[in-house]
């Protein structure tokens, strides 16, 4: 009976262990650290978060906008030389 303790207690210690150092285990912790501040605290750096997360996502949008504006030109640029003949048609490239 002692062995079937000793290897639960050992093998339960070290899932503790990884549980512990993993970014799951953190959140947990995190958690039940916030328990004890006060509601305005919580509240605080959930906005301040939620302000960072648009920031950023504002900042996508800009260089997905900036990137649509260069594809337009390069494909109106490769529209234009090929007409005048200077490109060839695409060929079909067989495998």
């Amino acid at each position: 009976m002692e062995d079937i303790l000793a290897v639960t207690l050992i093998f339960g210690g070290g899932a503790a262990f990884l549980l512990a150092i993993s970014p799951i285990g953190k959140a947990i912790a995190y958690r039940i650290k916030r328990i004890g501040a006060a509601d305005g605290e919580m509240v605080e750096d959930l906005l301040s978060d939620q302000r960072a997360i648009i920031e950023e996502l504002e900042a996508v949008k800009h260089e997905i906008a900036d990137i649509h504006e260069r594809m337009d030109f390069t494909e109106r640029l490769l529209t234009d030389v090929r007409e005048k003949g200077r490109l060839g048609q695409p060929q079909d490239v067989q495998k």
